[in-house]
């Protein structure tokens, strides 16, 4: 089936998640990955014939660092304005400690702000694609979703991937995350697609046979709710293996004994104490075929681009980021 020449899926390895060039008069780059890697964002726009000073606008799918963590390099070099959902706008303009789940995740963020609050319904035009905003909530309370009817192209953020799910948050997300992505799988399957961009693998082609393999693990897990935790905890951990480019096993205690994402999914998900929690997630990494030992430290084991060393400030929590307008 021919890729629609208006709507490029970016492709990229961790830490950034994939994002969406939709072209036009006004063209709209729909999510940034990660801060680290914004040379590599310039150049495959530029490649593209789109520079990043020729953006009209960032839209982002939810605030979450691989799929926001570009905005700030983004926005202080060319202005760009951010469009995204009204919770995320509320705490990313509010400044609120755990806006992007920056302290809950122990994720690394640069400043920006939200001008444009998107709502359901809404739609971004960028002169040859209109994009409708979809409220696909799930993943993250917030999370958006851009449908291109014309063109019969979803752009799912972290609904589901190609060959995954989308992580579900137990800890933190109120009681019913799961219930909230079934109904969204179900509300997108009504849509008629031709390809889908998902935040993470390679793109979607067969989109009804994609929707149906991830509503069988989020279905299982209604009967066994213990594996959304485990699913997210391997997810995070990994993440912060990749940040981190491995860790001892004294930084391994260190670092899961002061995330709050641990801590609560200890006690709230497995109803255990943290410190009994560490060597079980270290061995459900291993078992799982997601990190391996190497010279005495747990590595990831999903491709990914190291940081930059230097790149990360002290500045990069939400509640140490400047006012608005500064």
């Amino acid at each position: 089936m021919p890729v629609n020449p208006r709507i490029h899926m970016l492709q990229r390895r961790f830490p950034s998640a994939n994002m969406a060039l939709v072209t036009g008069p006004r063209p709209i780059l729909v999510d940034t990955g990660f801060g680290s890697d914004l040379p590599e964002t310039e150049r495959l726009l530029t490649d593209l014939g789109v520079p990043p000073w020729k953006l009209r606008l960032i839209v982002n799918t939810h605030a979450h660092v691989d799929h926001a963590g570009g905005n700030h390099g983004l926005q202080q070099a060319y202005g760009i304005p951010v469009a995204a959902g009204a919770e995320d706008a509320a705490r990313v303009n509010g400044r609120h400690f755990n806006a992007c789940d920056a302290w809950f995740l122990d994720h690394p963020v640069g400043h920006y702000q939200v001008s444009q609050v998107l709502q359901e319904g809404d739609e971004l035009d960028t002169g040859a694609v209109v994009l409708t905003v979809l409220a696909t909530p799930g993943h993250t309370p917030g999370h958006l979703s851009f449908y291109a009817p014309e063109e019969r192209v979803l752009l799912l953020g972290d609904v589901f991937h190609r060959d995954d799910v989308a992580w579900l948050n137990l800890m933190a997300d109120g009681p019913d995350p799961l219930g909230r992505m079934l109904a969204t799988l179900d509300r997108l399957a009504a849509l008629r697609v031709d390809w889908a961009c998902s935040g993470h693998d390679p793109r979607i082609t067969d989109f009804p046979a994609a929707l149906d393999a991830a509503r069988r693990p989020y279905e299982k897990w209604q009967r066994e709710p213990q594996k959304i935790g485990w699913h997210a905890c391997k997810r995070i951990f990994g993440y912060a293996l990749m940040l981190e480019e491995g860790m001892n096993a004294e930084r391994i205690r260190e670092y899961l004994l002061n995330a709050p994402w641990f801590v609560q999914a200890s006690r709230r998900v497995f109803e255990r104490e943290p410190e009994e929690f560490v060597e079980p997630l270290v061995a459900e990494m291993l078992r799982a075929g997601a990190a391996r030992w190497r010279d005495g430290r747990l590595m990831a084991l999903t491709p990914y681009t190291p940081l930059p060393a230097g790149w990360l400030r002290t500045d990069m929590r939400p509640d140490r980021w400047p006012p608005v307008g500064r």
